[in-house]
Protein backbone atom coordinates (compact mmCIF):
# COMPACT_ATOMS: atom_id res chain seq x y z
CA UNK A 1 0.00 0.00 0.00
CA UNK A 2 1.41 3.48 -1.11
CA UNK A 3 1.89 6.04 1.52
CA UNK A 4 1.09 9.37 1.13
CA UNK A 5 4.12 11.44 2.16
CA UNK A 6 3.40 14.49 4.75
CA UNK A 7 3.11 17.67 3.66
CA UNK A 8 6.07 20.06 4.89
CA UNK A 9 5.41 22.75 7.08
CA UNK A 10 4.99 26.55 6.24
CA UNK A 11 8.41 28.25 6.28
CA UNK A 12 8.97 31.39 8.52
CA UNK A 13 11.06 32.65 5.74
CA UNK A 14 8.41 32.95 3.41
CA UNK A 15 7.01 36.53 4.15
CA UNK A 16 5.32 38.70 1.89
CA UNK A 17 7.01 40.58 -0.65
CA UNK A 18 7.74 44.45 -0.30
CA UNK A 19 7.43 46.90 -2.96
CA UNK A 20 10.63 48.59 -2.09
CA UNK A 21 13.69 47.11 -3.36
CA UNK A 22 15.44 47.13 0.24
CA UNK A 23 12.97 44.38 1.09
CA UNK A 24 13.20 42.65 -2.90
CA UNK A 25 16.74 42.06 -1.85
CA UNK A 26 16.27 41.03 1.61
CA UNK A 27 13.87 38.23 0.69
CA UNK A 28 16.22 37.16 -1.92
CA UNK A 29 18.85 36.97 0.04
CA UNK A 30 17.08 34.92 2.77
CA UNK A 31 15.75 32.36 -0.16
CA UNK A 32 19.28 31.89 -1.27
CA UNK A 33 20.92 31.12 2.11
CA UNK A 34 17.93 28.61 2.96
CA UNK A 35 18.28 27.02 -0.61
CA UNK A 36 22.12 26.65 0.11
CA UNK A 37 21.75 25.53 3.39
CA UNK A 38 19.17 22.53 1.86
CA UNK A 39 21.46 21.78 -1.11
CA UNK A 40 24.41 20.23 1.40
CA UNK A 41 24.92 16.59 2.63
CA UNK A 42 23.59 14.67 5.02
CA UNK A 43 24.96 16.63 7.95
CA UNK A 44 24.33 20.27 6.25
CA UNK A 45 20.49 18.91 5.61
CA UNK A 46 20.40 18.47 9.46
CA UNK A 47 21.74 21.91 9.78
CA UNK A 48 19.40 23.59 7.73
CA UNK A 49 16.40 21.84 9.21
CA UNK A 50 17.54 22.85 12.75
CA UNK A 51 17.91 26.79 11.30
CA UNK A 52 14.47 26.32 9.80
CA UNK A 53 13.28 25.34 12.95
CA UNK A 54 11.43 22.71 11.74
CA UNK A 55 11.95 18.25 10.82
CA UNK A 56 13.00 16.97 7.32
CA UNK A 57 9.99 15.55 5.80
CA UNK A 58 11.03 12.09 5.10
CA UNK A 59 8.94 10.30 2.51
CA UNK A 60 9.05 6.47 2.63
CA UNK A 61 9.40 4.13 0.14
CA UNK A 62 6.74 2.40 -1.71
CA UNK A 63 5.58 -0.73 -0.37
CA UNK A 64 5.27 -3.46 -2.71
CA UNK A 65 2.73 -5.78 -2.17
CA UNK A 66 4.40 -9.63 -2.91
CA UNK A 67 2.46 -11.75 -5.65
CA UNK A 68 2.18 -15.34 -3.77
CA UNK A 69 4.62 -17.98 -5.15
CA UNK A 70 2.84 -20.98 -6.63
CA UNK A 71 4.11 -24.09 -5.42
CA UNK A 72 7.49 -24.88 -6.05
CA UNK A 73 7.69 -26.83 -9.18
CA UNK A 74 3.98 -26.00 -10.62
CA UNK A 75 3.87 -24.99 -13.85
CA UNK A 76 2.22 -21.09 -13.91
CA UNK A 77 -0.98 -20.62 -14.74
CA UNK A 78 -1.76 -19.72 -18.79
CA UNK A 79 -4.02 -16.54 -17.08
CA UNK A 80 -3.81 -15.65 -13.63
CA UNK A 81 -7.17 -14.72 -13.74
CA UNK A 82 -8.54 -17.80 -14.91
CA UNK A 83 -7.73 -21.26 -13.59
CA UNK A 84 -9.31 -23.06 -16.25
CA UNK A 85 -7.71 -20.85 -19.22
CA UNK A 86 -5.91 -24.06 -20.81
CA UNK A 87 -9.33 -26.16 -20.50
CA UNK A 88 -10.88 -23.95 -24.30
CA UNK A 89 -12.11 -26.75 -26.99
CA UNK A 90 -9.78 -28.46 -28.57
CA UNK A 91 -6.87 -27.19 -26.94
CA UNK A 92 -5.07 -30.75 -26.52
CA UNK A 93 -2.00 -31.09 -24.83
CA UNK A 94 0.77 -33.45 -27.46
CA UNK A 95 0.58 -36.05 -25.05
CA UNK A 96 -2.69 -37.08 -25.34
CA UNK A 97 -3.98 -35.70 -29.45
CA UNK A 98 -3.42 -38.71 -30.42
CA UNK A 99 -5.22 -40.95 -27.78
CA UNK A 100 -8.98 -42.13 -29.04
CA UNK A 101 -12.18 -40.25 -27.80
CA UNK A 102 -13.41 -42.46 -24.76
CA UNK A 103 -15.82 -42.15 -21.73
CA UNK A 104 -14.80 -44.34 -19.26
CA UNK A 105 -17.20 -45.99 -16.95
CA UNK A 106 -16.89 -47.38 -13.28
CA UNK A 107 -19.23 -49.86 -12.18
CA UNK A 108 -19.06 -50.05 -8.47
CA UNK A 109 -21.45 -52.82 -8.14
CA UNK A 110 -20.41 -54.95 -11.12
CA UNK A 111 -16.33 -54.75 -10.98
CA UNK A 112 -16.24 -53.61 -14.44
CA UNK A 113 -15.32 -50.36 -16.01
CA UNK A 114 -17.85 -49.99 -19.56
CA UNK A 115 -16.09 -48.03 -22.71
CA UNK A 116 -18.24 -46.00 -24.44
CA UNK A 117 -17.65 -44.20 -27.97
CA UNK A 118 -19.30 -41.10 -27.47
CA UNK A 119 -19.67 -40.50 -31.65
CA UNK A 120 -21.41 -43.40 -31.86
CA UNK A 121 -23.04 -43.62 -28.28
CA UNK A 122 -22.08 -47.45 -28.52
CA UNK A 123 -20.66 -49.73 -25.50
CA UNK A 124 -17.41 -51.29 -26.95
CA UNK A 125 -15.74 -52.63 -24.34
CA UNK A 126 -15.65 -54.17 -20.81
CA UNK A 127 -12.92 -54.15 -18.30
CA UNK A 128 -12.94 -56.31 -15.43
CA UNK A 129 -10.55 -54.24 -12.48
CA UNK A 130 -11.20 -54.35 -9.00
CA UNK A 131 -13.49 -54.56 -6.44
CA UNK A 132 -15.65 -51.45 -6.13
CA UNK A 133 -13.94 -48.89 -8.94
CA UNK A 134 -15.25 -45.70 -7.75
CA UNK A 135 -13.72 -43.36 -10.23
CA UNK A 136 -11.46 -43.22 -13.03
CA UNK A 137 -8.83 -41.06 -12.81
CA UNK A 138 -5.86 -39.27 -14.93
CA UNK A 139 -2.49 -39.01 -14.35
CA UNK A 140 -0.70 -35.87 -13.72
CA UNK A 141 1.32 -36.20 -16.83
CA UNK A 142 -2.21 -37.39 -18.51
CA UNK A 143 -0.17 -40.55 -19.76
CA UNK A 144 -2.74 -43.31 -17.34
CA UNK A 145 -6.00 -43.67 -16.51
CA UNK A 146 -6.40 -44.99 -12.75
CA UNK A 147 -9.09 -46.98 -11.42
CA UNK A 148 -9.63 -46.78 -8.04
CA UNK A 149 -10.93 -50.06 -6.65
CA UNK A 150 -11.76 -48.85 -2.74
CA UNK A 151 -12.66 -52.52 -1.81
CA UNK A 152 -9.88 -54.02 -3.88
CA UNK A 153 -7.41 -52.09 -2.23
CA UNK A 154 -5.74 -51.43 -5.94
CA UNK A 155 -5.55 -49.17 -8.48
CA UNK A 156 -5.58 -50.29 -11.64
CA UNK A 157 -4.11 -48.72 -14.83
CA UNK A 158 -5.66 -47.95 -18.21
CA UNK A 159 -3.43 -46.92 -21.32
CA UNK A 160 -5.58 -44.71 -22.67
CA UNK A 161 -4.16 -45.04 -25.97
CA UNK A 162 -4.43 -48.68 -26.70
CA UNK A 163 -7.43 -49.22 -23.70
CA UNK A 164 -5.86 -51.69 -22.66
CA UNK A 165 -5.51 -52.33 -18.44
CA UNK A 166 -2.17 -52.83 -17.24
CA UNK A 167 -1.31 -54.56 -13.87
CA UNK A 168 -2.85 -53.41 -10.44
CA UNK A 169 -0.84 -51.80 -8.18
CA UNK A 170 -1.55 -52.61 -4.14
CA UNK A 171 -2.90 -49.30 -2.35
CA UNK A 172 -5.12 -49.05 0.56
CA UNK A 173 -8.34 -47.53 0.39
CA UNK A 174 -8.32 -45.72 -2.61
CA UNK A 175 -11.72 -44.22 -2.63
CA UNK A 176 -10.53 -40.71 -4.93
CA UNK A 177 -7.64 -39.72 -6.15
CA UNK A 178 -5.68 -36.58 -6.57
CA UNK A 179 -2.47 -35.13 -7.59
CA UNK A 180 -0.28 -31.84 -6.44
CA UNK A 181 0.18 -29.13 -8.62
CA UNK A 182 3.69 -29.76 -9.53
CA UNK A 183 3.22 -33.19 -10.25
CA UNK A 184 5.23 -34.79 -7.28
CA UNK A 185 2.68 -36.33 -5.05
CA UNK A 186 -0.51 -38.37 -5.92
CA UNK A 187 -3.12 -37.84 -2.81
CA UNK A 188 -5.40 -40.95 -1.90
CA UNK A 189 -8.54 -40.21 -0.07
CA UNK A 190 -8.77 -43.02 2.06
CA UNK A 191 -12.22 -42.73 2.95
CA UNK A 192 -12.86 -45.45 5.63
CA UNK A 193 -9.24 -45.30 6.82
CA UNK A 194 -9.50 -41.55 7.53
CA UNK A 195 -6.80 -40.64 5.62
CA UNK A 196 -4.86 -38.29 3.28
CA UNK A 197 -2.22 -40.45 1.56
CA UNK A 198 0.66 -38.93 0.04
CA UNK A 199 2.60 -41.46 -2.57
CA UNK A 200 4.59 -41.29 -5.30
CA UNK A 201 3.05 -39.87 -8.10
CA UNK A 202 4.37 -42.56 -10.83
CA UNK A 203 5.37 -45.47 -8.75
CA UNK A 204 2.58 -44.73 -5.67
CA UNK A 205 5.15 -45.28 -3.00
CA UNK A 206 3.63 -44.32 0.31
CA UNK A 207 5.69 -40.63 1.49
CA UNK A 208 3.32 -39.34 3.90
CA UNK A 209 0.06 -40.15 5.67
CA UNK A 210 -2.14 -37.51 7.83
CA UNK A 211 -4.50 -38.87 9.90
CA UNK A 212 -7.76 -36.86 9.93
CA UNK A 213 -10.79 -36.45 12.73
CA UNK A 214 -13.38 -36.44 10.34
CA UNK A 215 -15.16 -39.00 8.17
CA UNK A 216 -15.34 -39.55 4.77
CA UNK A 217 -12.07 -37.62 2.92
CA UNK A 218 -14.04 -37.59 -0.61
CA UNK A 219 -13.51 -35.12 -3.43
CA UNK A 220 -11.10 -31.64 -3.46
CA UNK A 221 -9.90 -29.00 -5.47
CA UNK A 222 -6.57 -26.57 -5.16
CA UNK A 223 -5.94 -22.86 -4.94
CA UNK A 224 -4.63 -21.27 -7.81
CA UNK A 225 -1.20 -21.24 -6.51
CA UNK A 226 -1.33 -24.55 -5.56
CA UNK A 227 -0.25 -24.08 -1.55
CA UNK A 228 -3.21 -25.25 -0.16
CA UNK A 229 -6.55 -27.48 -1.15
CA UNK A 230 -10.42 -27.80 0.22
CA UNK A 231 -11.55 -31.68 1.68
CA UNK A 232 -15.31 -32.52 1.71
CA UNK A 233 -15.65 -35.10 4.40
CA UNK A 234 -18.79 -36.51 3.69
CA UNK A 235 -19.75 -38.85 6.72
CA UNK A 236 -19.23 -36.10 9.00
CA UNK A 237 -20.32 -32.81 7.33
CA UNK A 238 -16.81 -31.23 7.65
CA UNK A 239 -14.21 -29.11 5.59
CA UNK A 240 -10.72 -29.50 5.45
CA UNK A 241 -7.94 -27.24 4.49
CA UNK A 242 -4.58 -28.64 3.69
CA UNK A 243 -1.02 -27.26 3.32
CA UNK A 244 0.39 -29.01 0.25
CA UNK A 245 3.87 -28.49 0.61
CA UNK A 246 3.80 -29.54 4.28
CA UNK A 247 1.17 -31.76 3.27
CA UNK A 248 -0.24 -31.10 6.84
CA UNK A 249 -4.35 -30.22 7.78
CA UNK A 250 -4.09 -26.43 8.52
CA UNK A 251 -7.52 -25.70 8.91
CA UNK A 252 -10.85 -27.64 9.58
CA UNK A 253 -14.51 -26.67 10.05
CA UNK A 254 -18.03 -28.21 10.47
CA UNK A 255 -20.75 -26.83 7.79
CA UNK A 256 -23.33 -24.97 9.60
CA UNK A 257 -26.04 -27.38 8.46
CA UNK A 258 -27.33 -30.62 10.17
CA UNK A 259 -26.92 -33.75 8.44
CA UNK A 260 -24.46 -32.08 5.97
CA UNK A 261 -23.19 -34.63 3.03
CA UNK A 262 -20.49 -32.70 1.22
CA UNK A 263 -19.56 -33.93 -1.96
CA UNK A 264 -17.68 -32.47 -5.18
CA UNK A 265 -15.19 -29.39 -4.36
CA UNK A 266 -14.27 -26.96 -7.18
CA UNK A 267 -12.86 -23.71 -7.27
CA UNK A 268 -14.26 -20.09 -9.66
CA UNK A 269 -12.28 -19.08 -12.63
CA UNK A 270 -10.49 -16.51 -10.70
CA UNK A 271 -9.63 -18.32 -7.91
CA UNK A 272 -11.79 -16.18 -5.50
CA UNK A 273 -14.01 -19.10 -4.14
CA UNK A 274 -14.85 -23.01 -3.53
CA UNK A 275 -18.09 -24.70 -4.44
CA UNK A 276 -19.08 -27.93 -2.45
CA UNK A 277 -21.99 -29.71 -3.29
CA UNK A 278 -23.57 -31.27 -0.50
CA UNK A 279 -26.05 -34.04 -1.05
CA UNK A 280 -28.22 -33.43 2.14
CA UNK A 281 -28.21 -29.68 2.04
CA UNK A 282 -29.54 -29.92 -1.33
CA UNK A 283 -27.32 -27.26 -2.74
CA UNK A 284 -24.00 -25.98 -3.38
CA UNK A 285 -22.25 -24.22 -0.12
CA UNK A 286 -19.79 -21.43 -1.47
CA UNK A 287 -16.63 -20.75 0.44
CA UNK A 288 -13.86 -17.99 0.61
CA UNK A 289 -10.44 -20.56 0.79
CA UNK A 290 -8.12 -18.30 1.55
CA UNK A 291 -10.18 -16.95 4.74
CA UNK A 292 -12.02 -20.52 5.55
CA UNK A 293 -14.60 -18.36 6.86
CA UNK A 294 -18.31 -20.23 7.66
CA UNK A 295 -19.36 -20.61 3.86
CA UNK A 296 -22.99 -19.52 2.56
CA UNK A 297 -25.49 -22.11 0.92
CA UNK A 298 -26.94 -21.84 -2.43
CA UNK A 299 -29.74 -23.95 -3.28
CA UNK A 300 -30.01 -25.97 -6.50
CA UNK A 301 -31.87 -29.28 -6.46
CA UNK A 302 -32.28 -32.25 -4.05
CA UNK A 303 -28.96 -34.62 -4.01
CA UNK A 304 -26.58 -31.74 -5.64
CA UNK A 305 -23.46 -33.66 -5.98
CA UNK A 306 -21.08 -32.94 -9.37
CA UNK A 307 -19.92 -30.00 -10.38
CA UNK A 308 -17.94 -29.23 -13.95
CA UNK A 309 -17.33 -25.93 -15.40
CA UNK A 310 -17.79 -25.29 -18.99
CA UNK A 311 -14.83 -24.71 -21.85
CA UNK A 312 -15.32 -21.01 -21.73
CA UNK A 313 -14.94 -20.90 -18.42
CA UNK A 314 -18.59 -19.48 -18.13
CA UNK A 315 -20.40 -21.82 -16.22
CA UNK A 316 -20.93 -24.72 -13.91
CA UNK A 317 -23.26 -27.69 -14.51
CA UNK A 318 -24.41 -29.33 -11.17
CA UNK A 319 -25.45 -32.56 -11.22
CA UNK A 320 -28.69 -33.12 -8.09
CA UNK A 321 -28.64 -36.88 -7.90
CA UNK A 322 -32.17 -37.07 -5.84
CA UNK A 323 -34.18 -34.99 -8.71
CA UNK A 324 -32.47 -36.35 -11.97
CA UNK A 325 -31.52 -32.29 -13.19
CA UNK A 326 -28.95 -30.42 -13.93
CA UNK A 327 -28.48 -26.92 -12.28
CA UNK A 328 -26.34 -23.97 -14.65
CA UNK A 329 -24.73 -21.37 -12.24
CA UNK A 330 -23.21 -18.44 -14.32
CA UNK A 331 -20.07 -17.05 -12.75
CA UNK A 332 -20.19 -13.66 -14.39
CA UNK A 333 -23.72 -13.19 -13.11
CA UNK A 334 -22.93 -15.35 -9.67
CA UNK A 335 -26.53 -16.72 -10.02
CA UNK A 336 -28.22 -20.00 -11.04
CA UNK A 337 -29.72 -19.51 -14.91
CA UNK A 338 -31.48 -22.46 -16.07
CA UNK A 339 -32.62 -26.35 -14.55
CA UNK A 340 -32.66 -29.40 -16.92
CA UNK A 341 -34.48 -31.99 -16.30
CA UNK A 342 -33.62 -35.65 -17.48
CA UNK A 343 -36.68 -37.21 -19.50
CA UNK A 344 -38.35 -40.12 -17.84
CA UNK A 345 -36.09 -38.94 -14.43
CA UNK A 346 -32.81 -40.48 -13.50
CA UNK A 347 -29.98 -40.23 -11.32
CA UNK A 348 -27.47 -37.81 -12.21
CA UNK A 349 -23.94 -37.84 -10.75
CA UNK A 350 -20.42 -38.19 -11.85
CA UNK A 351 -18.50 -37.21 -15.23
CA UNK A 352 -17.34 -34.32 -17.20
CA UNK A 353 -17.62 -32.30 -20.03
CA UNK A 354 -16.26 -33.32 -23.64
CA UNK A 355 -13.20 -32.05 -25.45
CA UNK A 356 -15.25 -29.84 -27.97
CA UNK A 357 -17.17 -28.96 -24.69
CA UNK A 358 -20.70 -29.65 -26.82
CA UNK A 359 -21.46 -32.40 -24.89
CA UNK A 360 -21.58 -33.33 -20.45
CA UNK A 361 -21.33 -36.78 -19.74
CA UNK A 362 -22.90 -37.88 -15.82
CA UNK A 363 -22.94 -41.35 -14.94
CA UNK A 364 -26.78 -42.66 -13.57
CA UNK A 365 -25.70 -44.42 -10.12
CA UNK A 366 -29.04 -45.27 -9.26
CA UNK A 367 -30.01 -46.71 -12.83
CA UNK A 368 -27.21 -48.48 -14.62
CA UNK A 369 -27.24 -46.14 -16.99
CA UNK A 370 -24.97 -42.77 -18.38
CA UNK A 371 -26.53 -39.70 -19.95
CA UNK A 372 -25.09 -37.62 -23.06
CA UNK A 373 -26.31 -33.92 -22.05
CA UNK A 374 -26.20 -31.02 -24.86
CA UNK A 375 -24.51 -28.22 -23.20
CA UNK A 376 -26.29 -25.56 -25.52
CA UNK A 377 -29.66 -26.63 -24.54
CA UNK A 378 -29.96 -28.57 -22.47
CA UNK A 379 -31.52 -31.73 -24.36
CA UNK A 380 -30.73 -35.46 -23.48
CA UNK A 381 -28.68 -37.01 -26.52
CA UNK A 382 -28.17 -40.40 -25.14
CA UNK A 383 -29.29 -42.62 -22.34
CA UNK A 384 -26.78 -45.78 -22.56
CA UNK A 385 -26.97 -48.94 -20.08
CA UNK A 386 -23.95 -49.92 -18.52
CA UNK A 387 -22.64 -52.06 -15.76
CA UNK A 388 -24.28 -51.41 -12.06
CA UNK A 389 -23.61 -48.73 -9.50
CA UNK A 390 -21.94 -46.60 -12.50
CA UNK A 391 -20.09 -43.81 -10.30
CA UNK A 392 -17.22 -41.45 -11.19
CA UNK A 393 -16.48 -41.43 -15.10
CA UNK A 394 -13.94 -39.93 -17.33
CA UNK A 395 -14.20 -38.26 -20.73
CA UNK A 396 -10.69 -39.05 -22.39
CA UNK A 397 -8.86 -37.23 -23.33
CA UNK A 398 -9.33 -33.53 -22.52
CA UNK A 399 -7.87 -30.33 -22.88
CA UNK A 400 -5.26 -28.68 -20.51
CA UNK A 401 -1.49 -29.31 -19.82
CA UNK A 402 -1.59 -31.60 -16.49
CA UNK A 403 -4.46 -33.06 -14.08
CA UNK A 404 -5.18 -32.80 -10.61
CA UNK A 405 -6.92 -35.93 -10.44
CA UNK A 406 -10.67 -36.91 -9.68
CA UNK A 407 -12.99 -37.16 -13.39
CA UNK A 408 -10.53 -34.68 -14.74
CA UNK A 409 -9.98 -31.43 -13.18
CA UNK A 410 -7.08 -29.82 -15.78
CA UNK A 411 -4.96 -26.86 -15.65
Amino acid sequence: MLTTPPSLPRSPLRAPVHSSLRGVLAAGAALAAVAALAGCGASGGKHADEALGTKAAVQPAPVKKKTPEGLPGMPPLLDPTDVYAADRPGRLSPVVKDFPSRVYVPNTESNTVTVIDPKTYEVIETIKVGVQPQHVVPSWDMKTLWVNNDKGNSLTPIDPKTGKAGKPVDVHDPYNLYFTPNGKYAIVMASLDRELVFRDAHTMKRVKTEPVSCYGVNHADFSPDGRYFIVSCEFSGELLKVDTEKMKVVAQQKLPFQGAMPQDVKISPDGKKFYIADMMADGVWVLDGDKFTEPTLLHTGKGAHGLYVSRDSREMYISNRGEGTISIFDFTQNRLTKKWRLPDGGSPDMGGVSADGKVLWLSGRYNGEVYAIDTRTGVQLARIPVGSGPHGLAVYPQPGRYSLGHTGIFR
